[in-house]
């Protein structure tokens, strides 16, 4: 069954539904990573919390207008008027009062969620909202969802992904330099609004399959994955796209594949996947990666220490470094060094004694920070450098320093 949901030969709404949240998934990756690298998280949960009340009312004003409570394109219009106002009051809080940004953040998301929840049990006491099946929007549901849903949620996913690769310079500048920015002609207040205006959408459209809770998780977590494979900012929102629209169709497969599994969950879970995936094995800020350059750095400093204790002819009472000389062939088992490991040892005995020199000469301070004491001298100074030094080491009262 797996195989053939990842293969979209599980009927036609079901292709439907990973289609869509597949491109829900990079408009989300694409457009939270902006978000992310502005330190802007927490605005992601404010908005999506703030969509609660505007589903209610759209609920109650259409059913007062002889329409269907439920129809999606309503529902959809209701919950993004409603987070753009938590999001005005957002700003507002901000801008206007002294409370931080997280201060207002927690009371705009406190209050519109709370005054969603009063609106859900009003609606339940309704003749028409006893089926309404409102609370399905909290955590996602694709179930009976119909063809113009899907069409629905698709178009507005590749829009939002449109708007974002429109975008993408501006909202990258005032991300890492708002200050530059702004001296460079930019409206940093319009870009930040902008920013929080594909976040809105990208958070309305989502409620369907992902739903208004657990959206934040699949606007942030794919930028944060994306974040461990590269430094350039282009790179991460193409990898967090790319990750977003994996764990949306991967998700919406494993969903299909077994009706009892709901969809958002299961898509926000595939998107951790990935994360655990990169926080372990990423190259460059894993954590397996970590611990083997801390492996490596040890076996070097017990090299460098064990190498030095045979030049000045100390004992060595430390087994790892007398097993490490050993293994690399420059010392015998009664700690005795051999052809390969003197002239190894002199070596590391002469940089010693370049580098305490070079420390204290103002003119290569530079160079003296740069050395970690643990390579060649010859890696950072030229050869006229290195003579300098062994003629200071071989005469040193006679050259002032």
């Amino acid at each position: 069954m797996l195989f053939e949901a990842l293969t979209l030969q599980l009927g036609y709404n079901a292709t439907l539904v990973a289609i869509g949240a597949m491109l829900l998934g990079i408009s989300a990756g694409a457009t939270g990573t902006f978000l992310f690298l502005r330190k802007r998280a927490l605005v992601s949960d404010a908005i999506s919390h703030a969509t609660l009340p505007g589903i209610g009312l759209a609920f109650i004003v259409m059913v007062w207008l002889g329409m269907d409570g439920r129809s999606l394109p309503g529902l959809l219009i209701g919950s993004a008027l409603s987070a753009w106002i938590g999001l005005l009051c957002v700003q507002w809080l901000t801008g206007g009062t002294r409370l931080s940004e997280d201060s207002a953040i927690g009371a705009v998301l406190s209050v519109f969620f709370g005054a969603g929840i009063v609106l859900l049990t009003v609606i339940q006491g309704m003749s028409a909202g006893r089926q309404a099946g409102l609370d399905s929007l909290l955590l996602g549901s694709t179930a009976g969802m119909l063809f113009s849903d899907a069409v629905l949620i698709a178009g507005g996913g590749a829009l939002v992904l449109m708007l974002t690769l429109l975008l993408r310079r501006p909202m990258s500048l005032v991300a890492f330099d708002s200050d530059f920015a702004a001296a460079s002609g930019l409206n940093v207040q319009r870009i930040d609004l902008a920013t929080m205006g594909l976040v809105l959408a990208v958070t309305v459209v989502g409620l369907k399959i992902v739903g208004l809770i657990l959206i934040v998780a699949l606007l942030i977590i794919p930028p944060v994955t994306a974040r461990f494979w590269t430094e350039r900012t282009e790179h991460v929102w193409l990898i967090a796209g790319a990750l977003g629209g994996a764990s949306g169709y991967i998700g919406a497969a494993i969903s299909a594949s077994a009706p009892a599994l709901p969809t958002g969950p299961i898509i926000v879970l595939v998107a951790f996947a990935f994360f655990a995936v990169s926080l372990l094995f990423s190259p460059a800020r894993g954590v397996l990666s970590s611990v083997l350059r801390h492996r490596q750095y040890q076996r070097r400093v017990h090299l460098r220490q064990g190498l030095l204790a045979l030049a000045q002819g100390q004992p060595i009472y430390e087994g790892y470094t007398l097993r490490l000389l050993q293994r690399e062939g420059l010392a015998r088992p009664d700690g005795v060094a051999t052809g390969d490991g003197q002239a190894r040892a002199a070596k590391a005995l002469l940089d010693e004694k370049r580098w305490e020199i070079l420390r204290g000469l103002q003119a290569h301070e530079a160079t003296a920070a740069r050395y970690d004491g643990l390579t060649g001298l010859e890696t950072i100074l030229t050869e006229d450098q290195l003579r300098d030094l062994d003629t200071r080491i071989a005469a040193p009262r006679e050259i002032a320093p």
